[in-house]
């Protein structure tokens, strides 16, 4: 029912958008310069979904102000947050962007966690998907409808930002599917991990949907990566179902059913879909400091609510971010607590997970 929910929600905020626009309460951003900090560094998802619209964001905030993204990375995204809790409104010229990165160590009670979402004010909230690749050579070795039995004896290598990253989705699943992958940590964003890819020091990747579009796509066509599964995405009653991105591409959860030993169901799986759900329905998000007016935050859902409105929108944005729901105003509150709530067993899982097979203690 989530989606159908969004869906509803999605619709009235725009309508309310709409009318507080009509209204002129708005503030002016005239001669400005607005600051996107991304805590990720420049070549991934994040910066490509921030990249892409931020000259449109310029042009529908009132006044059109220079939009320029900021890159603040460290920590696995919780450096730039950290310095982002610390931040209190002034004008209206610094947005945050984070992602599933920033919103797992929050949820798993990560000790550098030093922020806050309920400080802070949502005003879109970007769903996305996620793909796994591997090389050519070991890609020809999946057995039928991609089972990873005929690869579970293989050594694999993996550029990650952190176990407690969005990364653990990957990790987890590679793990359920009996894979041997050893992770290198301390990557500062995921277009790292692609790089480590094409040069050879990786050998298993994956890559949300923007950075595979535009990051991975050139290496499919040249012939040295092959496109493995999607995470997936939700149905209108919470099933795992193709990624509308990828139509063609099998399932995680199919992957799984095809593959000796991997489960659909149990307290892997649970947490698993537990987490998925967390970081990819709603796996990026737009919000103003702590302490932002309303007519701030009015200001910026309106911005983001015309953006959509474009009779171009879905043309210009599924090259450039893939088929996800575009959130704002009372959508985006909802999809902001989807993704900062997993159940208890799920976390209690997932925290005995990382200790046991990375030596992260978090409690």
């Amino acid at each position: 029912m989530l989606k159908k929910t969004l869906g509803a929600l999605a619709l009235t905020s725009a309508l309310v958008a709409t009318q507080s626009l009509a209204d002129g309460h708005q503030i002016d951003l005239s001669g400005k310069t607005v600051e996107w900090i991304i805590p990720f560094s420049e070549t991934g998802g994040s910066a490509k979904w921030a990249n892409f619209y931020a000259p449109l964001l310029s042009e529908t905030l009132p006044g059109n102000p220079t939009v320029v993204v900021v890159f603040d990375p460290g920590a696995g995204s919780t450096k730039g947050a950290n310095n982002f809790q610390e931040m209190t409104y002034e004008d209206g010229t610094t947005i945050f962007g984070s992602s599933g990165s920033t919103q797992f160590p929050y949820l798993l009670n990560d000790p550098r966690v030093r922020y806050e979402y309920g400080d802070w004010n949502v005003v879109l909230a970007s769903g996305t998907g996620g793909v796994a690749y591997l090389p050519t050579d070991l890609a020809g070795m999946l057995g039928d409808g991609g089972s990873a039995t005929d690869i579970a004896g293989e050594d694999f290598i993996y550029g990650s930002q952190g176990a407690t990253r969005l990364d653990l989705v990957p990790l987890l699943a590679w793990e359920m599917l009996g894979l041997n992958v050893e992770p290198v940590f301390g990557i500062e964003g995921r277009g790292d991990g692609r790089l480590m890819f094409e040069r050879g020091e990786a050998n298993i990747d994956y890559q949300t949907s923007s950075s595979f579009l535009s990051g991975v796509t050139p290496l499919v066509e040249a012939g040295t990566a092959v496109p493995w599964f999607s995470f997936g995405a939700l149905d209108a009653d919470g099933n795992i179902v193709r990624d509308p991105t990828f139509p063609d591409m099998p399932t995680f959860k199919e992957i799984c059913e095809a593959t000796d030993g991997c489960e659909t169901s149990g307290e892997s799986w649970d947490a698993w879909k537990a987490f998925f759900v967390a970081g990819f329905p709603a796996q990026k998000m737009v919000f103003l400091p702590a302490g932002a007016p309303d007519n701030a935050i009015s200001t910026f859902t309106e911005a983001f609510a015309a953006i959509q409105e474009r009779p171009d929108f879905a043309e210009i944005s599924a090259a450039r971010l893939g088929v996800y729901p575009q959130l704002t105003g009372a959508a985006a509150q909802t999809a902001l607590e989807s993704a900062t709530v997993v159940p208890q067993e799920a976390k209690d899982f997932v925290i005995n997970w990382l200790s046991e097979r990375y030596g992260v203690v978090l409690q």
